[in-house]
Formats: structure tokens, C-alpha cells, sequence
């Protein structure tokens, strides 16, 4: 049994969303919340770094974002972030400061810690990504399960029910994830763990390993 607590996997200095998970245990349980904290934070931005581009959307200054970009709110785009071509980002966001959401990503009910990368062609829903963590080419998340049922997180033996139906992944600071892959709904991966390319996940990686496929989790070997 893996530690997949939120202060095993984020350093909460490295988001502008710190506050959201005060009281949880495990990251999925903010899921529900996002919308009205992005809301409440919203309004309390300061006028002389975010600008208000519409209905419930802000967006810093120092932040870019291509216009063909589609933004819809509530949404938060922090300072130095870069919205690049045809990105869709459908609602309930928080893209932390200087992270990349490049060509044709969708995101959904996500929060995206600082420098976080989902540079080209990911889908993201109903995940927390945790600070410089990033998903190459292609990579997706899967957020529901094909029954429909509630998702939950098989950590070995222990099973901890969610009780939404919809729950996406959840990386830890530091994640690679390799081009192609799916993460299925309820997949944990552990800081400082790596995806090997067109992986299919399910279930808790944890921290400082390699996934190379279900029966193949190994240690990461420290660098000489």
C-alpha cells in the first residue's frame, strides 16, 4: 500500500490553489469544489495583474494566450502561463503560473500546479497535476469508467471509494508521462515517477519509479 495522500504527492507552495485543499486528505476529494473556489479566488485577484476576460475568467497579465484559444469560464490563468494554438479549455481550471497548454489540449475541472506541461494534444479531466509534472504527446486521461460506476483507487489490496463518478489522474510533482499513454480513471502516480510511452495505467505508481507495464514497476536508480 502506496502513500497517496495530498501532501505525499503536491508541494502546496506550488499553486496558486493552495487553499483548496485545506481539510482533504486525498486530492480527489477537491474535485467537486473547484468551480466555486476558482469563483472566490477570482474576485479577490488583484486588478493590477489579472484582467477579467469574461464571464468568470481570469487571466494575468504576464500570461499569453494564442487567439485561437478557446477559454471558458470559471477559469484561472495565472502570471507567466502560455495558452498556445487552438488549446480548449472547457471550464473549472486553474492553469498554474508559467505552465504550457499547447496545440488542441482540452482541459476540464482540472488543476494544473505550477509548470506543469500538457504541451500537445492531451485531454485532461478531472485531474490534479502536481508541480513540473508533465504528459507528452498524446497522452490522456481517462475520467470515466466504461460501466459508468464510481470510480475507485486500487492502491494493492485497499480499495478507497471516491464516490464520484467521474475521477480522472493524479500526478505528483515531478511525473513524466510517456507520449501515448492512458491513464485510466482513479491512476495515482507518485512524485518523481515516469510513464514509459504508449502505457495503459490503472491503479497507484509509486513515487520514484518507472512504469514500464502492469507486471514491471521498478525502483528508479539514483543518478550517479
Amino acid at each position: 500500500m502506496q502513500s497517496i495522500t495530498i501532501t505525499d504527492l503536491f508541494d502546496l507552495r506550488e499553486t496558486i490553489a493552495a487553499e483548496l485543499f485545506a481539510g482533504a486528505t486525498y486530492p480527489w476529494e477537491v474535485l467537486p469544489q473547484i468551480h466555486d473556489f476558482i469563483i472566490r479566488l477570482g474576485e479577490s485577484l488583484p486588478e493590477d495583474r489579472y484582467e477579467v476576460r469574461g464571464e468568470h475568467i481570469w487571466v494575468a497579465k504576464s500570461a499569453t494566450a494564442a487567439p485561437t484559444a478557446c477559454l471558458c469560464g470559471p477559469l484561472i490563468i495565472d502570471e507567466e502561463a502560455e495558452i498556445r494554438h487552438c488549446a480548449y479549455i472547457r471550464g473549472n481550471v486553474i492553469v498554474g503560473r508559467g505552465a504550457v497548454v499547447g496545440n488542441s489540449t482540452e482541459l476540464k475541472n482540472v488543476v494544473l500546479f505550477n509548470k506543469v506541461q500538457v504541451p500537445h494534444y492531451n485531454y485532461v479531466g478531472d485531474s490534479i497535476l502536481g508541480y513540473k509534472s508533465h504528459m507528452g504527446a498524446g497522452s490522456i486521461t481517462s475520467n470515466v469508467k466504461s460501466d459508468k460506476t464510481l470510480v475507485v483507487i486500487n492502491n494493492g489490496e485497499q480499495q478507497i471509494p471516491t464516490n464520484l463518478k467521474k475521477v480522472g489522474a493524479m500526478l505528483g510533482d515531478f511525473v513524466e508521462v510517456g507520449c501515448n499513454s492512458v491513464l485510466n480513471p482513479g491512476t495515482v502516480i507518485g512524485r518523481r515517477s515516469q510513464v514509459y510511452p504508449t502505457s495503459c495505467v490503472r491503479g497507484v505508481v509509486p513515487q520514484e519509479h518507472i512504469y514500464k507495464d502492469r507486471e514491471h514497476i521498478i525502483i528508479k536508480q539514483a543518478k550517479k
